[in-house]
């Protein structure tokens, strides 16, 4: 029905308002007695082969909600229904920020992508932790961290630390996004020496409460193999708990999307069916290189169930859908999850 009937008509409006008018609709529906049930009737499968366990968490099964979705967690109740094992909420930064100007969200239906330069724009950490206080308890919930955009270089660890503490009690896993090619100068966030400072420091500030919370690096797919041997040696040398291999990227080889078409988008970050191949090879080589010496998510172009296989024949220990969710709708994660009990 999704593809039928919902998509083509959400795809004849802005992707940026449809996105709000869609969150409100799920809203609204998971509000009217029983609606829940038949979401979950729907699209939830319950298996004991499904489930994960990882850096110390059990996950009911393998397939997750990356950051950008929800980014300030205000629909994550609700979206337990479709299936996922895990969401995660984010990009979050310590002070609310309105992102790059709009028009920043652009659909590339031939090639089943998306361009998005949204910009970390978000409520801030102080709206995330209210509504993350309605956590239901469904699923595993992530939280994705990251810097202000006006924020100086020397400050940049100081909003991962104010993000990373008032967020602790309420999420189970953390994620370091170093790599969205939305917000500015990342110079500094690409240096290796300030990635050990900045991963030193959060990782100090975790033992200081009770109990510590795994701690994941998100990477770009557009690293070279000398890039990634130093994501490799950063993550083994500082014990971090795993990575998230790909965030989207920048390159705009081999689309269907004409050159005019791409000229009149501009800049911004490339996810979908056509950075698909990209992230597989990068989970592959660090999964290879490291012999499997850490966990990772896969995320990057999953569309069908063949998709998120082949991530994890390449090494990838969990999966992560979000621009597949919009193209395929929620049926994707029970298909994932199906083929996962079949193989």
């Amino acid at each position: 029905m999704y593809k039928l009937l919902l998509r083509p008509l959400f795809f004849l409006f802005d992707p940026e308002k449809i996105h709000h008018f869609t969150f409100s609709l799920i809203k609204v529906t998971s509000k009217i007695p029983g609606f829940t049930a038949i979401f979950r009737s729907l699209y939830v499968v319950r298996d004991v082969k499904l489930k994960r366990e990882l850096f110390g968490l059990s996950f009911e099964n393998p397939v997750g909600l990356a950051a950008g979705f929800d980014k300030n967690a205000v629909l994550y109740n609700e979206l337990a229904n479709f299936g996922f094992g895990f969401i995660e909420i984010g990009t979050v930064t310590p002070k609310g920020q309105l992102g790059n100007p709009k028009k920043r969200l652009f659909r590339l239906k031939d090639d089943q992508g998306i361009i998005n330069r949204m910009g970390f724009n978000n409520e801030g950490v102080k709206a995330a932790v209210s509504q993350l206080k309605k956590n239901k308890g469904r699923l595993i919930i992530g939280g994705n961290i990251g810097k202000n955009t006006n924020t100086k270089p020397e400050d940049y660890t100081k909003d991962y630390l104010e993000c990373f503490n008032a967020l602790h009690s309420h999420v189970d896993y953390f994620v370091l996004n170093v790599s969205c090619p939305n917000v500015g100068s990342h110079a500094k966030l690409n240096d290796k020496a300030y990635l050990e400072e900045l991963i030193g420091d959060v990782q100090n500030a975790n033992k200081t409460f009770d109990t510590e919370k795994p701690i994941l690096l998100k990477i770009a797919p557009d690293l070279n193999d000398g890039q990634l041997d130093e994501i490799v040696e950063l993550v083994v040398n500082t014990k971090l708990d795993g990575v998230i291999a790909s965030n989207t990227s920048i390159d705009r080889s081999d689309l269907k999307a004409s050159e005019e078409v791409l000229d009149s988008i501009g800049n911004g970050g490339l996810s979908g069916q056509p950075i698909k191949d990209k992230s597989t090879k990068v989970i592959k080589y660090l999964a290879d290189k490291s012999n499997k010496a850490f966990p990772i998510i896969g995320v990057g172009g999953v569309h069908s169930a063949k998709d998120a296989l082949d991530k994890i024949e390449a090494g990838a220990d969990l999966v992560q859908i979000y621009t597949g969710f919009i193209y395929e709708g929620p049926s994707l994660i029970k298909k994932i999850n199906k083929a996962l009990l079949k193989g």
